[in-house]
């Protein structure tokens, strides 16, 4: 179709029904547990993504996808009939991505017209960046209109993390101003916030069930909010969390989903994640 087409990295989080239904183009990450390798979201899907993990033992590594796979995606863009590509993707302090679609973009000077984003965030905060402006480019917005909007949602956008373990963030090395965290990281059930694309620490509650209160009341404490996302790496008490927020926000107001392969190696299993915009 004419118009711009969307295209975004697998740290989305978003479900292949909505990159389907709004044709945004996926470029995949690449997980490594140990010296096996996979293709995130194509060899590598969520539930066996957290069940390697805790059947194999490893801390998986994340890779960032070559320029050459942003390249196809903006040429794919381009054969469907595309006159523009917005490409959005996860924070460029937390993995070079952005660094490989940015040289995509200037490998196609001239041929296709390509504005790379960085969403300094991560998951459902990226996600929801990523489905405003595809709903925009359905509705037939140019380029110029998407880009302000997504730039105009950056600030506005938080998120709240509960971790059930800091060790895959320790060893992936994203653990940023939430070092000072590891000294007492057999202790607590640490609350990690994304502030400019980077990883900061929000609490040191000591049990779960505090940790996932404190989660509530970081939200609670931003007054009216859009856009709530939670999404969650397999937590099997993400139903208690629900009902936590029941009051101010029921279910059918959320957008749920899972925390995939490349934001769940970092974030570790059991990861609850809470992404928003404010008001």
């Amino acid at each position: 179709m004419a118009g711009v087409r969307i295209v975004t990295d697998s740290s989305c989080d978003l479900d292949e029904a909505d990159t389907t239904a709004l044709d945004i183009g996926v470029v995949p990450l690449s997980i490594r547990f140990g010296d096996d390798e996979y293709v995130d979201r194509e060899e590598l899907d969520v539930e066996r993504f957290y069940s390697l993990m805790d059947s194999t033992g490893l801390l998986p590594e994340t890779a960032a996808p070559s320029p050459g796979r942003f390249e196809q995606a903006f040429r794919d863009a381009q054969a469907a009939g595309a006159d523009a590509v917005v490409c959005i993707n996860l924070s460029s302090a937390l993995s070079a991505t952005m660094q490989s679609a940015q040289a995509a973009a200037r490998a196609l000077e001239g041929e296709v017209d390509v504005r790379v984003v960085d969403s300094r965030s991560i998951t459902g905060g990226l996600g929801t960046m990523v489905l405003e402006a595809a709903t925009m480019a359905r509705d037939g917005a140019d380029a110029d209109a998407i880009v302000a909007r997504v730039e105009s949602m950056i600030p506005r956008t938080d998120i709240y993390g509960a971790l059930n373990t800091l060790d895959n963030l320790k060893k992936g090395g994203r653990i940023g101003g939430a070092q000072h965290l590891l000294g007492s990281m057999l202790s607590v059930k640490p609350l990690i916030r994304i502030v400019d694309g980077a990883v900061e620490e929000a609490g040191k509650p000591r049990t779960r069930r505090r940790a996932l209160e404190t989660l509530r009341d970081k939200l609670y404490e931003a007054g009216e909010v859009e856009s709530l996302s939670i999404l969650h790496g397999e937590a099997t008490d993400i139903d208690d969390f629900l009902d936590m927020i029941s009051d101010r926000y029921p279910r059918d107001t959320i957008r749920l989903g899972k925390i995939g392969a490349v934001i769940g190696t970092h974030g570790g299993p059991a990861v609850i994640g809470i992404c928003y915009l404010r008001s």
